[in-house]
C-alpha cells in the first residue's frame, strides 16, 4: 500500500450521483490509439472522476497504485485482460486524469467513489483487481458493497495492516523534496494530470494516508465472504508470513486434498519486487484469468 522506489529510480462516501448529474465521454490523449476503447469522466462525490471501458465480456474493474495511473500501472496487462473481459480501469482521487480536491486519501472514501462510478455505468458486480494501493481500494470496496463484488485480486504489496511490511518501509521520507519528482510515475502524471503542479499534493497525501491508515482488524478479513486472489513478489515491500496470515483468514492455508480447495488463493511470484510484480504480465494474466474465471467453490 506504500510508494516504494526501484534501484533505478522508479516507483513503484454515502454520497451519490445527482439526479442531473451523467456522464460525459471526451477522447483523451492517452486511449485515442487504442481502438474500441471509451474514456469519459463522471461526476462522483466532488469529483470529474476519470474511466476507462477496454474490451468486451464480464466487468473487471482495475486499480492502480499509489502515484500511479492506468497507464503507467498497466499499459502492458490491461490489453491482456481486455482481450476476454470489460475492462473498466479507474483513476481515483488526484491520480492521474482525476484531479484533486480538498479532502484527505482514505480507503473508505475511494472504495465509495468506485462503487458510485460503477453503478453511474449500469455495473451492479464486477470483479474487482487491484495493485498495491489500488488493491486496497478493492478489498475495502468489498468489505463495504459485498453484493457489487464477485471477486478480488489484491497484487502488490498485499496486506491487511501496516506492520505487515518490512520496517524499512514504514520508515518517514528523509525530506519533504522526498517527492519521487522526475520518476516515472511523476513524468506520467505530468502527461496527463488537469493541474500539473498538484504532484507534491498528491505524494503527501499518500504519505499521510501510509502514517495514519494501521489497518483492519483481523475480524473484518476473516468476515469477508468475497473470494479473494493474494498476489505478492518474494521480494516485495510487505512480509510473506503477513500475507500468509491474510491467507488464512480468508479460509486458506488448508490441506486441500482432505479439506477441499478454498475459495481464496495465494500467490507469490519468484524473483519479483514491488516495481517488478507489473512486469510480471503473463504470471499475472494466467492467474487472474484462471481465478476470476473459475467455478464457484464447492460446499463441503
Amino acid at each position: 500500500m506504500r510508494r516504494v522506489t526501484g534501484s533505478d529510480g522508479e516507483v513503484a462516501s454515502n454520497a451519490g450521483m445527482g439526479s442531473g448529474e451523467r456522464s460525459v465521454t471526451v477522447p483523451t490523449m492517452d486511449p485515442a490509439h487504442k481502438p474500441g476503447t471509451t474514456s469519459g469522466y463522471m461526476p462522483v462525490n466532488g469529483l470529474n472522476m476519470y474511466y476507462e471501458i477496454h474490451g468486451d465480456g464480464s466487468p473487471l474493474a482495475l486499480f492502480h497504485g499509489a502515484m500511479g495511473t492506468i497507464d503507467s500501472c498497466f499499459a502492458n496487462l490491461l490489453p491482456a485482460l481486455a482481450a476476454t473481459r470489460q475492462v473498466v480501469a479507474i483513476e481515483l482521487q488526484g491520480h492521474g486524469h482525476t484531479a484533486d480536491i480538498d479532502r484527505p486519501l482514505s480507503y473508505r472514501q475511494m472504495a465509495a467513489d468506485a462503487a458510485v462510478l460503477l453503478q453511474a455505468l449500469g455495473i451492479g458486480m464486477a470483479d474487482l483487481v487491484g495493485y498495491s494501493l489500488g488493491g486496497a481500494v478493492a478489498l475495502q470496496l468489498a468489505m463495504q458493497h459485498p453484493g457489487m463484488v464477485r471477486r478480488v485480486v489484491f497484487a502488490g504489496g498485499t496486506s491487511y495492516r501496516r506492520d505487515g511490511l518490512y520496517p524499512e518501509m514504514l520508515a518517514e521520507p528523509e525530506s519533504a523534496e522526498d517527492d519521487l519528482t522526475d520518476s516515472v510515475w511523476h513524468e506520467a502524471y505530468l502527461r496527463v494530470a488537469p493541474d500539473p503542479s498538484g504532484w507534491p499534493v498528491l505524494v503527501a497525501k499518500n504519505n499521510e494516508l501510509d502514517r495514519t491508515f494501521f489497518g483492519w482488524p483481523d475480524e473484518d478479513i476473516r468476515a469477508m465472504t468475497t473470494p479473494t486472489l493474494l498476489i505478492i513478489g518474494d521480494s516485495d515491500i510487505v512480509r510473506p508470513e503477513h500475507t500468509m496470515k491474510m491467507f488464512r483468514l480468508l479460509g486458506g492455508g488448508v490441506a486441500g486434498d482432505l479439506a477441499g480447495l478454498p475459495a481464496s488463493q495465494l500467490a507469490v511470484l519468484p524473483g519479483t519486487s514491488h516495481v517488478g510484480l507489473l512486469d510480471r504480465v503473463h504470471w499475472l494474466q494466467s492467474m487472474i484469468l484462471e481465478f476470476l474465471g473459475s467455478p464457484e467453490p464447492r460446499s463441503l
